[in-house]
């Protein structure tokens, strides 16, 4: 069974910075790529950062390049989103997500991912 635990989101002011969890049973991180996904109110999800955890290979949106980062612990099968020079307009739901390849996050097709309950970001002006 498919199962992905996440955590850390929180409440921070514009400028700071918050770590994303996201623990996979071994099943779903063998499943090759892992990453999050976010969802503002009103907006479509969307694929926010990737990463093959099989190998190398990371996807990020535009929009978060360059601030946020994400990596694995292969032992621990978790995922990390080390999310800095926060935004107001990151405020969002937050989904860990997996899936065979990292597709989904190129094209927006997300009928085969596996979800996590998500966590919410919030950020403040």
């Amino acid at each position: 069974q498919v199962q992905l635990v996440e955590s850390g989101g929180g409440s921070v002011q514009a400028g700071g910075s918050l770590r994303l969890s996201c623990a996979a049973s071994s099943w779903t991180y063998s499943s090759n790529c892992m990453g999050w996904f976010r969802q503002a109110p009103g907006k479509e999800r969307e694929g926010v950062a990737a990463i093959y955890t099989g190998g190398v290979g990371t996807y990020y949106a535009d929009s978060v390049k360059g601030r946020f980062t994400i990596s694995q612990d292969n032992a621990k099968n978790t995922v990390y989103l080390e999310m800095n020079s926060l935004k107001p307009e990151d405020t969002a739901m937050y989904y860990c997500a997996a899936d065979r390849s990292c597709r989904a996050w190129y094209t927006g097709d997300r009928a085969q991912l596996s979800w996590g309950q998500g966590t919410q970001v919030t950020v403040s002006s």
